[in-house]
């Protein structure tokens, strides 16, 4: 018999701790409703016992409103001598965004990578750049707008997640409405993500709804062009289906010509 694996669930490591406020703990067990469904991608607790850091994907997000983000990023606070805890939580569409959030409230950014062992990896070079600038966001270069997860939730189709920003870099003036599109291979074992660039959020709606042309892919900043990142331009989807990062099932890239499958059209907004 093949042994089972079962995937790493949240530890919270709150038992003998007592929510702070009864607010805290309404927010605390409505946050944690789908508790049963999430699966650890990272987690860090501090040695002192005072903060506590995860990164969960939310299997059960594809039964909520559509559109709902996958990622739920975590931040527990504890009074060790009182024996209370607070927490903060936030969702987002795609992992690097969940770990800048997770970094920006103390958590080391390496603690907060997720492990690879759990989804799918970047396809190639671009994916891993344009994921590191979403990850760090540099003097919060990126303003994000909206966004949206196209999760079927069938290993028929792909999972697209739409995810538009505003770009306040000045190499960005010119087309400043980006919208990052991350795909994931249907047998989950690798994804990629792809920059549009929008002179508005309407024209970048309007691309989303028809599709009726090739995503007009944000120009490489000056240096940094070189053959892997044209290499991976030239393997960019015209007319992706899209991406989950955990264990979401997605779509294949198509061969050039192929149709693509019927799916939702709802905008990023």
């Amino acid at each position: 018999m093949a042994p089972t694996y079962e995937l790493p669930t949240p530890d919270y490591q709150v038992d003998g701790f007592e929510a702070a406020t009864e607010q805290i703990r309404d927010d605390f067990a409505f946050t944690m409703l789908a508790h049963g469904l999430f699966i650890t991608l990272a987690a860090h607790h501090r040695a002192d016992g005072r903060d506590s850091y995860l990164l969960l994907y939310d299997q059960s997000a594809i039964w909520d409103i559509p559109g709902t983000a996958e990622y739920v990023a975590v931040h527990i606070t504890r009074d060790v001598e009182q024996r209370t805890f607070d927490f903060t939580s936030e969702r987002h569409p795609v992992a690097p965004l969940a770990q800048n959030w997770l970094k920006r409230q103390g958590c080391p950014q390496e603690a907060a990578e997720a492990s690879s062992s759990h989804g799918p990896r970047p396809a190639d070079a671009l994916t891993a750049r344009l994921e590191d600038l979403l990850r760090t966001n540099s003097g919060d270069r990126y303003e994000v707008l909206d966004h949206y997860t196209d999760n079927p939730g069938s290993f028929d189709f792909g999972v697209e997640v739409r995810t538009l920003v505003y770009d306040s870099h000045p190499d960005s003036a010119r087309t400043p409405y980006r919208l990052f599109l991350e795909e994931t291979t249907r047998d989950l074992r690798s994804y990629t993500v792809r920059e549009g660039a929008f002179t508005s959020a309407e024209e970048a709606d309007t691309w989303v709804m028809e599709r009726e042309s090739p995503l007009p892919l944000a120009p490489d900043p000056q240096g940094v062009v070189g053959r892997r990142t044209s290499a991976a331009r030239a393997r960019s989807t015209v007319t992706g289906n899209g991406l989950a990062v955990a264990p979401a099932p997605v779509s294949p890239p198509r061969a050039a010509g192929e149709p693509a499958p019927t799916r939702s059209r709802g905008g990023t907004r």
